[in-house]
């Protein structure tokens, strides 16, 4: 059955309506978008003449560039896409005020949507009907048909460098979270458990955010509680390299004082002195991931066990710890 027999309408009313046309009452409009949600149509940007090649979009939603994680990921992406011929439109949506405004303009440019998705699938469904989303650490295999996702499961990771650390004699671990200290994040809830059960309390400093400049800050601001910790285990290697700023500013070292752990596993890590240790994915099993399954998706060729997969943390020991 087509939309416009589903929807009780002409195929003229259903054109009108899917690509914003005037000359249409909005009950209609939104009566054939519901049914084209449900028949699970994806308006074809080839069929508008928007584009005249072959080539497939894929549109990378990041929370903020200027964060090197999202850098990394965009980069695995776009070079798995090219390598199949498709293109990537990066979208940093950290200065965007109304998302779905932003999302229903780009409804026309993309035929997939990848990355951190945080508008709920039903909305997302309204915006953009039938346009495959791949979400990336996503907590749940939470969508419709159209729907994939990686979930990152940080507990191995988490696991394993806590051993390491209890193996080397740490005693007092400092978690250095970006969030309240009354309400933890979820990285700050697993490691605090993960040492209890070897029997060790776990301090909490909180940065108050993710990015450098934060860790540096932080770190500063409660330098006596940083200098009776052993080991700092940050939220992410961002605060990491703020927190090794200010302890080599304060003439604590790392490792032989003070180790350090992040989280993310950026190669930018590398080139910190010392190189940081840190928890990571495999970034390019990832992007590759996600770029196949938006092709499977766009494909439609109906195999559900390749729409979703779980991607472990592990342990990168490098100088700091």
């Amino acid at each position: 059955m087509d939309i416009a027999s589903a929807a009780g309408v002409s195929r003229q009313t259903v054109s009108r309506a899917m690509n914003d046309m005037p000359d249409i009452n909005a009950e209609t409009r939104q009566r054939v978008l519901d049914v084209a949600r449900e028949l699970g149509y994806r308006p074809s940007r080839f069929g508008r003449g928007l584009v005249t090649t072959g080539q497939q979009t894929i549109g990378l939603l990041v929370d903020n560039l200027t964060n090197p994680y999202y850098g990394e990921l965009a980069a695995a992406v776009v070079a798995d896409a090219a390598g199949v011929n498709m293109s990537v439109l990066l979208l940093d949506t950290s200065r965007v005020e109304d998302e779905h405004a932003f999302l229903t303009a780009l409804a026309p440019q993309v035929d997939a949507l990848v990355g951190y998705v945080k508008i709920d699938r039903r909305e997302l469904d309204l915006l953009l009907p039938g346009v495959p989303v791949v979400r990336i650490d996503v907590p749940s295999r939470a969508g419709g048909p159209h729907w994939g996702g990686v979930r990152f499961d940080l507990e191995p990771g988490v696991r394993e460098a806590v051993d390491h650390l209890h193996a080397h004699g740490v005693r007092r671990p400092l978690m250095l979270d970006s969030d309240p200290l009354e309400n933890p994040s979820d990285r700050a809830r697993m490691m605090i458990d993960t040492w209890a059960a070897r029997g060790v309390e776990m301090s909490v400093v909180s940065a108050g955010g993710q990015d450098a400049r934060s860790g540096e800050e932080a770190t500063a601001g409660r330098l006596e509680a940083v200098r009776g910790a052993d080991a700092i285990m940050a939220f992410n290697d961002y605060l990491a390299f703020g927190a090794m700023k200010t302890l080599r500013k304060n003439g604590i070292r790392v490792p032989e004082d003070t180790r350090v752990i992040g989280i993310d596993g950026l190669a930018a890590g590398t080139y910190t002195s010392p190189e940081l240790t840190t928890l990571g994915v495999d970034m390019r099993a990832v992007a590759r991931f996600a770029v196949s399954t938006a092709r499977h998706l766009l494909d439609q060729d109906g195999s559900p066990g390749r729409r979703w997969t779980k991607v472990g943390y592990r342990l990168i020991v490098r100088e700091s710890a």
